[in-house]
């Protein structure tokens, strides 16, 4: 493949599959019902590539709703593409017939958030107010606000790490995870590389989400106590202060995980990893290599299909990341 500059691979995982996002292109494989994987590849859109994408803090707000756009497309397609066998005559390219439309993105986009900010930033927030005639300080009841949102963040953690599917979904988070530092190093994409790897990784959603939290304290405390209308307001507002302030952190501790600051910015990220990421089996980072292999194609310009054969036994068949693969 043609020699790009240096790019700080990512991804996410999804069902039974690993997105990776790339340059210019984002890819998504995924392991079908037969054992076999298909990868799609698409083009992202000019917003998330653009200028703006270059611009502190003001970019921790894009890629926030860059990761929850492609999250919730990857998600529908990968529902899709792992429920079914692969055709016959197989175009590993292939997208699925029913794609989630603009409007049904837009939605699904939208409720989620609501719902995110409700549950996360104001549920914390009325408690902490419950608790006002009792707390005389403003940074006190800013810290406990602070405190009560971090063991929502933990709790929903913990509680979703017992369900199968997600301890399936885990897995394929430590998959991704290594072989994006596979890749990193600058090794060939291989299982037995990527066995050579952590499942945490200091750039991820988990590190991201953790330092919400950790910042909005900060940024909350500037606020004080007013009206329990501005409270709530400030809430709103201010999170894409929050998120582009998080956003900056996480990219500092990916790119200096050899320096004293940048291990301890992402210290607790990788602590809180463990509950997020599962060590996958063999068959689990197939499917991470083929997403790093077919985003990596797509940025240069060539074509991909994946080239491990199909694993009939690798499609859902044991809690993940409880066994490892030989």
């Amino acid at each position: 493949m043609a020699q790009l500059p240096k790019f700080a691979y990512g991804g996410q995982a999804v069902i039974e599959g690993v997105l990776i996002r790339g340059r210019t292109n984002f890819s998504l494989a995924v392991r079908r019902r037969d054992g076999s994987i298909t990868a799609c590849q698409e083009t992202l859109n000019p917003l998330y590539t653009g200028r703006v994408r270059r611009w502190p803090l003001l970019r921790g707000t894009l890629a926030l709703a860059e990761t929850l756009t492609l999250g919730i497309k990857a998600l529908h397609r990968s529902a899709q593409l792992a429920m079914t066998d692969a055709p016959s005559d197989q175009n590993q390219g292939e997208s699925p017939q029913d794609e989630m439309s603009s409007a049904a993105l837009a939605v699904t986009l939208a409720v989620s958030l609501v719902l995110g900010i409700a549950i996360f930033f104001l549920v914390p927030l009325l408690v902490a107010r419950a608790l006002d005639s009792f707390v005389p300080s403003d940074l006190a009841s800013n810290l406990i606000e602070g405190a009560v949102r971090l063991v929502m963040l933990l709790g929903y953690i913990w509680g979703i790490g017992h369900i199968r599917d997600i301890r399936r979904v885990f897995a394929y988070h430590g998959a991704e995870h290594m072989v994006v530092h596979t890749q990193e190093a600058g090794l060939p994409l291989t299982v037995a590389n990527a066995r050579n790897f952590p499942t945490p990784h200091p750039r991820c959603g988990t590190a991201f989400l953790l330092a919400v939290v950790l910042v909005s304290i900060v940024v909350f405390s500037l606020v004080g106590r007013p009206s329990i209308e501005w409270r709530i307001l400030s809430r709103i507002l201010l999170l894409p202060v929050i998120a582009g302030i998080s956003y900056e952190i996480i990219r500092f501790s990916g790119a200096h995980q050899s320096g004293w600051l940048g291990i301890a910015l992402a210290y607790p990220g990788l602590l809180l990893q463990r509950l997020t990421t599962r060590q996958p089996d063999d068959g689990q980072v197939e499917v991470a290599i083929c997403a790093m292999q077919s985003a990596i194609a797509a940025d240069v310009g060539q074509p991909y299909q994946p080239s491990f054969p199909a694993r009939p036994d690798a499609v859902a068949s044991q809690p993940a990341g409880e066994t490892r693969g030989k």
